[in-house]
């Protein structure tokens, strides 16, 4: 049954990455199309590379050469929400600047019914509303200067309201692919994504 992943590969292991696929599917065939690299496999194996930060890739089909195209912006930034959690960032020269970690308690669902599940909805309502406006204000303190991309991870919706701030809307027309879906933001979290932000795309498609 045919199948689609996506992993994300750092620059430095692009090469070997392409040398892996094409040992484990047979002979590849190379190509270069909307901005990615894409790979053919002899056993109908398939996989697209796309460069970080919304870059297009026009260069020679060659892994050595989509590897060296692979760029970081001087200054990006970093936004994870998800229910009861935030981390956001500043990235400077591949170096964490700034950044605020934090966690806001939202129940979890009830099983209880009439009033008391109505009144149980709203008041998770209010604190998930609460959180995304304490993730809200600190991404506004702490992505307050030019930023060349913002990467975001989590929950969509979650992220969607913060992003919902009027002093945020120039944020969200500097997000970028890929959506990380990230656990729970914690430190560990937020420093894996400043990696993962910078890595590669790519999506796999297995044979049938």
């Amino acid at each position: 049954m045919t199948g689609t992943r996506t992993v994300l590969v750092p620059r430095e292991r692009v090469v070997r990455w392409f040398e892996n696929f094409s040992a484990g599917h047979g002979d590849v065939v190379l190509s270069v199309s909307s901005g990615g690299l894409h790979a053919a496999a002899a056993d109908g194996a398939s996989a697209v590379a796309r460069l970080p930060f919304g870059e297009v890739f026009d260069g020679p089909a060659d892994p050595s050469a989509f590897a060296a195209a692979v760029t970081m912006p001087m200054r990006w930034g970093i936004l994870l929400v998800r229910k009861g959690g935030f981390a956001v960032a500043t990235v400077v020269r591949g170096r964490v600047a700034d950044s605020k970690v934090g966690q806001r308690h939202v129940q979890g669902r009830t099983k209880a019914g009439g009033q008391s599940q109505q009144r149980f909805a709203r008041r998770r309502d209010n604190q998930a509303r609460q959180a995304y406006e304490a993730a809200a204000e600190h991404a506004h303190r702490v992505l307050n200067g030019p930023l060349d991309a913002l990467v975001c991870g989590g929950d969509r919706p979650a992220v969607e309201a913060v992003l919902s701030d009027p002093r945020l809307r120039g944020l969200a027309m500097l997000r970028v692919e890929p959506w990380l879906a990230v656990p729970d933001p914690r430190r560990a979290v937020l420093d894996q994504t400043v990696a993962d932000g910078g890595s590669v795309t790519v999506t796999v498609t297995d044979p049938d």
